[in-house]
């Protein structure tokens, strides 16, 4: 990749704000590219994987720079991120380097990282590597977090309804797109590189649709039928209450419920190019909604993607890991705990509780798993492995669902099956 001067101030710019770990990254820098308009695709998508490029890395660009600041961490993102040498830093960014830059490089090419700590090898927080300690080596959470450091790829589920994975797949190439079928999820593909796809007819037409592979997994331990009451209780903008209704074959009973009015809208143009009728999306205004209690003992599948830390998804949110901390991850236990009960409450006897989060913590996962089951005891825990081999999916991870990106090139995931 190769910087110009104007990308460069702009890329400073955003990491400013960005850096205030305040808001979102992609957020801020959606409200930064709409403020400079004059900024070209090419310039915004440099400019995004610069940032983009500086949170990944951080820690070690913290450790080799005086200073942390954005302007500093831009120049070690250059020099140890990209591998350019002062040379080429100084003849691609000239018109812009300020005195003094020219030795800051140099003091960054040079800076020592024998034996750093294993935190900042593994671009993780301090706590959250102490956190990891308690059910992995230095080993594993090493090769995780290297894994989480880098970019996602592009997967996309192919919609059952309108195509079949295979005639998805030649099509795709003879648009002149690389994709191959994921490892595990039936109906997903993995495109290489990030091609854009929001003009493509395939998925203008609804026969795809943007969901990690991870993420329909979670769906496929669900296994709803056509004939169910299938509610996503924590659907946002509805991945998977679509991949829900495709498995469904678009018959039976589909409550998408949020407690948030702009998530759920923003499931409704992705509805209506799905061709599903048996979808409906509420508001809620809390896990203890009245709509929630009317349900009570009636549904046949029930999915928790519950709200949590976030932390699988650093591929593609690494400022998330500077926008957590203990404090917050211990408020969200409480809501998860709560969550779990309310949404318990509707299943019906001999109806399946998928459990699922997109943290690598084990308070988040585990424990609160357990804590439910300890506390009820009409419902039993099922065996991951066991519900996907059904399913003919060739992925074992235990009686839970674990998925990581280091080892299963998806988003970090954790789910718990459970019947009642």
């Amino acid at each position: 990749m190769k910087i110009s001067p104007a990308q460069f101030e702009h890329a400073i710019a955003a990491l400013v704000v960005v850096l205030r770990f305040e808001f979102p990254a992609d957020a801020i820098l959606s409200r930064y590219f709409r403020e400079h308009r004059d900024m070209g695709p090419a310039d915004r998508a440099v400019v995004a994987e610069a940032v983009y490029g500086v949170l990944r890395k951080k820690r070690l660009l913290d450790h080799v720079t005086a200073n942390g600041k954005a302007r500093a961490l831009l120049l070690a993102w250059l020099a140890r991120g990209l591998g350019l040498n002062s040379r080429e830093i100084a003849r691609d960014l000239e018109p812009v380097l300020r005195r003094g830059d020219t030795e800051i490089v140099a003091a960054i090419k040079a800076a020592a990282t024998d034996e750093l700590p294993l935190a900042v090898r593994a671009e993780l927080p301090d706590w959250v590597v102490e956190k990891l300690m308690a059910i992995s080596g230095e080993a594993e959470i090493l090769a995780l977090g290297k894994g989480l450091a880098e970019p996602a790829p592009l997967d996309l589920r192919v919609n059952t309804l309108r195509a079949k994975r295979d005639e998805v797949i030649e099509k795709l190439a003879a648009e002149g797109l690389a994709a191959i079928p994921t490892p595990y999820a039936p109906n997903g593909v993995r495109l290489t590189g990030r091609p854009s796809i929001n003009r493509l007819p395939l998925f203008l037409d609804g026969t795809l649709e943007v969901q990690d592979e991870g993420s329909q997994l979670l769906c496929q331990l669900l296994a709803p039928t056509r004939h169910d009451l299938t509610i996503d209780f924590c659907a946002g903008a509805g991945g998977k209450t679509l991949a829900l209704g495709a498995m469904m074959g678009n018959r039976g009973r589909l409550y998408a419920f949020d407690v948030s009015a702009a998530r759920l809208k923003k499931l409704q143009p992705r509805l209506a190019r799905s061709g599903l009728s048996n979808v409906h999306p509420q508001t809620l205004s809390s896990e203890n909604d009245i709509r929630v209690k009317r349900l009570a003992g009636k549904a046949d599948r029930v999915l928790i993607d519950a709200p949590c830390s976030g932390l699988g998804t650093l591929r593609r949110n690494p400022d998330l890991k500077w926008r957590q901390s203990p404090e917050s991850v211990a408020e969200l236990t409480q809501k998860q705990a709560s969550i779990l009960r309310s949404a318990a409450a509707m299943v019906k006897p001999g109806g399946r509780l998928v459990y699922a989060t997109c943290s690598l913590l084990p308070e988040e996962n585990e424990a609160i798993v357990e804590a439910f089951l300890a506390a009820n005891p009409a419902y039993t825990l099922l065996d991951c492995d066991v519900v996907l081999e059904q399913q003919k999916i060739a992925l074992r991870t235990g009686k839970y669902l674990r998925l990581a990106p280091h080892r299963h090139g998806t988003d970090g995931f954790f789910a718990a099956g459970m019947v009642r």
